[in-house]
């Protein structure tokens, strides 16, 4: 191959390389905007660390013995393997259940983040679905491991990062987080948690994450 010939490779190379990377961080910009977020307010900021007033949500949970059974069975769930527990019209696919009450399969829009909290082995998930539900409108799971809840209203305080999420970085920011509370003398309520905003496919470097814990309300 002549060397005008590699110049013109390796340019068209390049070039399919940078149209590939747009399209990547593209999707990830559409994904971000397109998928509805649990609303808050930011009380204060602690050296980095957010502290955030959250209404009350409902949340699709299960527990399981690690993150991709867990995620697994809530995505299912918000996918279709759920009944409406409402009347509706005669359209198929419908299916009865014993008390008679018609129901079908319902899709639910993916709700960000997704709240991940690890002990004695197991993974505890959580979806958080949209604000137009309530426990008594979230269609009912027919998989008996998921469970449909209320969270109460909360004060979280929240340490943001981003890339990839390993368990030494997880646990390197918890700490931080519940250092800079006891440096500002802000007591922490129950166990920290991870929340994750963004599909495994975003580019790393415009990935949400958080680390975060409940403290008393402010």
């Amino acid at each position: 191959m002549q060397l005008p010939d590699v110049k013109s490779a390796l340019a068209r190379s390049l070039g399919a390389t940078a149209l590939l990377g747009a399209a990547w961080v593209g999707w990830g910009l559409y994904v971000r905007t397109t998928t509805e977020s649990v609303p808050y307010d930011t009380v204060v900021t602690l050296d980095g660390v957010e502290v955030r007033r959250y209404p009350e949500t409902v949340v699709a949970t299960t527990t399981a013995g690690s993150p991709n059974e867990a995620f697994g069975r809530l995505f299912r769930y918000i996918e279709g393997e759920n009944r409406a527990d409402e009347d509706i019209a005669m359209t198929a696919p419908v299916a009865t259940r014993p008390d008679a009450v018609l129901a079908r399969p319902e899709s639910i829009p993916m709700t960000t983040p997704v709240a991940t909290e690890s002990a004695n082995g197991e993974t505890e998930m959580a979806f958080f679905l949209p604000t137009e539900y309530v426990v008594e409108s979230a269609p009912a799971p027919t998989d008996p491991e998921v469970r449909v809840e209320r969270l109460p209203e909360r004060t979280l305080a929240v340490l943001p990062f981003s890339w990839y999420v390993t368990d030494e970085r997880v646990d390197r920011l918890e700490r931080r987080l519940l250092d800079v509370l006891d440096d500002h003398g802000v007591p922490a309520v129950g166990d920290t948690f991870l929340m994750r905003y963004d599909p495994p496919l975003t580019p790393p470097f415009m990935r949400r994450n958080e680390v975060a814990v409940e403290v008393a309300p402010t």
